[in-house]
């Protein structure tokens, strides 16, 4: 006979925080959410940690380059997806890492016989005003000149016109040589009042810009997710197929992290992809694992050395497998019991191995909810889905804009390495659906309003920090009848303002 959990699969929305004491020093702006993201030993640190506890989901609908810029802005961390080839998923970390290099290698460059109208076509496509002119047309031929919007007038030129007779030249530029150091050139930016400073070789090849944007930006942003040569961290999917291919391209590109994509995490297929990194690169190279609903999941992919757990399966707001094939359990009962998982696993072994808790969040005080329960960090899809930065298109249905927003285990996106059990190459059956989401604008004001009320909500329950909150939070089961009374009742709403 089967065994059966004697404990009910609840939701997060069956639960509520009780508050505890709030001292003077409970403030939302007094919080840090500092979490670890990889694997640690007893009185060491994590090799990588979020300033805020957000990682973006690994979809074609989520998590491309521009989305994993943004995210890392606000100090969380996306994992760019897998479910494309090998060289364009290395290229779009690749990106990333350039993007906030301080010296960055120019991504936008003409040739001197361009013309005005290979000008306007660049900047569409790159969205970048700063253009290099090279004698070759490259981002390392010799500089000749620059454009920029201050070079140029649509209403006034003739897109015919050669970029020779309006670009700013050579000897009107003011540049520094290979070898400036980033404080130095960022000194040469302000003295002279410049947006950006092209770095030049001894034969004058162009070898980077320094923009001051990028110092500007680093100010606006001061949670922004760096490695040690200031460039933003980005995490990539892999697969338990061509791992052996893909994963050296992805560490090569530059990424700082890697996970596992697959649907369930509790696989001879996860072991072989863990071991064989353990072999090839030791620990320099950090892998989550999942996704696993129970403690027996969680130790096995510990065991075998995964740098973070991934739980939730079916509790996705896209995914259907539960519907398909009667798997999973309730997230929050999932979370709690992997939670406990790592906690024994922690004082058994002195590592401590972070949970991510993926799916089921459904309004921004579930994260809140699931920090409690003992997750460091929170994997989301649809919430990020709905913001300018993601890859899918934005539409507009009956007057209502609205992002498209499609499974990994939708027709399509086809991702049958993500369901994959050693059968067939291919997608036997659909495990998530295709949709769309309310679009919300941009990521940073949406990301920023989510961590005020859960910094508001920490300092409710006397908490400071995410452990604080994890040791003292304390937790209450809702009946139905709680949750229609924690909403707006027996009241008549207004639906448009009084003329």
């Amino acid at each position: 006979m089967a065994f059966f959990f004697s404990e009910v699969s609840h939701t997060f929305n069956e639960y509520l925080l009780v508050p505890g004491y709030s001292s003077e020093k409970c403030v939302p702006d007094a919080v840090s959410l500092e979490t670890p993201l990889v694997r640690f030993k007893r009185g060491e640190e994590s090799a990588i940690k979020l300033k805020t506890p957000l990682v973006s989901a690994i979809m074609q609908s989520v998590s491309g380059e521009k989305l994993a810029i943004a995210l890392a802005q606000e100090g969380g961390i996306s994992f760019i997806y897998g479910s494309q080839s090998i060289e364009n998923e290395a290229k779009m970390v690749a990106t990333v890492k350039k993007h906030k290099a301080g010296f960055v290698v120019s991504d936008s460059n003409l040739k001197p016989t361009d013309t005005l109208a290979d000008v306007i076509a660049l900047k569409e496509q790159n969205g970048h005003s700063t253009i290099a002119i090279t004698e070759d047309g490259t981002a390392t031929g010799k500089l000749l000149g620059i454009v920029t919007d201050r070079d140029y007038r649509i209403s006034r030129m003739t897109e015919d016109t050669v970029i020779s007779e309006f670009m700013t030249p050579f000897e009107k530029l003011i540049t520094a040589p290979e070898g400036t150091t980033l404080k130095i050139a960022n000194d040469i930016i302000w003295d002279h009042k410049l947006n950006s400073l092209p770095i030049i070789d001894k034969d004058n090849n162009l070898v980077y810009f320094v923009f001051r944007k990028d110092y500007d930006q680093h100010k606006k942003n001061p949670l922004e997710l760096l490695d040690d040569k200031k460039r933003y961290m980005v995490g990539a999917g892999v697969n338990t197929r061509d791992y052996a291919e893909r994963i050296p391209a992805l560490v090569e590109a530059g990424a700082d992290v890697l996970c596992i994509d697959s649907s369930e995490g509790f696989s001879e297929w996860q072991r072989r992809t863990l071991l064989w990194v353990r072999e090839k690169y030791g620990n320099t190279v950090k892998i989550g694992a999942g996704n696993v609903v129970d403690r027996e999941g969680f130790r096995f992919l510990a065991d075998n050395g995964a740098d973070f757990v991934k739980v939730g399966i079916g509790g996705g707001s896209i995914c259907i497998t539960r519907e398909t094939k009667g798997i999973g359990r309730g997230q929050a009962t999932a979370l709690i019991d992997v939670c406990r998982a790592r906690d024994e696993y922690y004082e058994e072994t002195g590592i401590y191995v972070p949970v991510c808790s993926d799916g089921g969040i459904v309004h921004d005080h579930h994260i809140t909810l699931a920090l409690a329960m003992g997750a460091d960090f929170i994997m989301l899809g649809r919430y990020f889905a709905r913001f300018d930065e993601s890859p899918a298109p934005k539409v507009n249905l009956g007057g209502t804009l609205m992002k498209e927003y499609w499974g990994e285990g939708s027709n399509r996106a086809r991702n049958w390495q993500r369901y994959d059990l050693g059968g067939q190459k291919k997608l036997a059956f659909e495990e998530g659906v295709d949709s769309y989401v309310p679009y919300a604008g941009k990521l940073s004001d949406n990301v920023r309003m989510t961590f005020y009320k859960v910094r508001s909500t920490m300092c409710n329950c006397g908490a400071l920090s995410i452990p604080e909150l994890q040791k003292n939070a304390r937790l209450t089961l809702v009946s139905q009848a709680s949750i229609t009374e924690g909403g707006a009742h027996d009241v008549v709403l207004h639906t448009k303002k009084a003329a």
